[in-house]
């Protein structure tokens, strides 16, 4: 007989029940199996492998998919939300399924119920339509830049988005090195800030963006500039950069998502100082 366990594992990690019985393997041995731990019973009819990530395990007790920023989060695509909390996809005729401790977000989104995580291309559709314009597009283009979506897919991304709302697509580079940088790209835009990309400064280096022609704003993600020998080269990148006449702001994590408020006056502001000096 085979290995439910492998059979799960060839299927995403979880399997009903009557497609591993088609393989031969009855309920009495789903059953036996499920007793001694080696594999796992998720609800009736429904069962997972062992190593299955828990939010995938909880998005199949729910019923679904695990989609939305979850999902991409397993795929590697850097989300607004650092813990998202599961998003399951139902499909259209889905039924939830109570259980203990359900902190789920049910989505009725078109397509057949079905157990796993939902692809990069689909994941990123549906946070469009859950969460919105800004995690979209921080998600696009963290998706394209790890080459997550090919030609193909974003053109398939962009028809199944609101006419309204392909600009956003239009719009995205592959070349952001985070969401931080995606999300002040667009909130900059839609002021009608335009900022050079990577610009590379003689005795400075490479920086994030330029405004103005003498403004520099800098994204500092915590995997970059923490700890005291990154800030140092920071502020010596700073200093070498206000002799060559160019202003330096730089904002982190918690600025660019929770304080947004002070983020834009202080470019505004320092913008109206280059253009002063042009």
């Amino acid at each position: 007989m085979l290995d439910p366990s492998v059979l799960i594992r060839r299927a995403g990690g979880i399997a009903r029940g009557r497609m591993l019985q088609k393989h031969g393997i009855s309920r009495k041995a789903l059953a036996a199996h499920a007793a001694a731990g080696s594999i796992q019973r998720v609800r009736p009819g429904v069962f997972a492998s062992n190593d299955t990530n828990s939010q995938v395990v909880r998005a199949a007790e729910h019923g679904g998919m695990l989609t939305c920023e979850a999902a991409l989060k397993l795929h590697g695509i850097w989300t607004m939300s650092e813990e998202p909390d599961p998003h399951v996809w139902l499909g259209a005729n889905g039924r939830r399924h109570p259980h203990p401790k359900c902190d789920c977000v049910t989505h009725f989104f078109g397509g057949p119920t079905r157990f796993g995580v939902a692809s990069v291309e689909t994941a990123l559709v549906h946070v469009f339509f859950c969460t919105g314009e800004e995690a979209f597009f921080a998600a696009f283009e963290s998706a394209w830049r790890r080459r997550k979506v090919s030609k193909a897919a974003r053109l398939r991304i962009r028809a199944a988005m609101p006419e309204s709302a392909r600009w956003l697509v239009d719009l995205a580079r592959p070349d952001a090195d985070s969401g931080l940088e995606s999300l002040l790209r667009l909130r900059l835009h839609l002021l009608g800030i335009e900022l050079r990309r990577q610009v590379d400064i003689d005795g400075v280096g490479l920086v994030d963006f330029v405004a103005g022609g003498r403004l520099i704003i800098e994204v500092d993600g915590k995997e970059n500039h923490d700890g005291p020998v990154k800030r140092h080269k920071d502020l010596v990148r700073d200093a070498a950069a206000s002799a060559l006449g160019y202003e330096s702001l730089r904002f982190d994590y918690a600025q660019i998502i929770y304080d947004w408020e002070s983020v834009q006056p202080a470019i505004l502001a320092a913008l109206r100082r280059a253009y002063a000096r042009a």
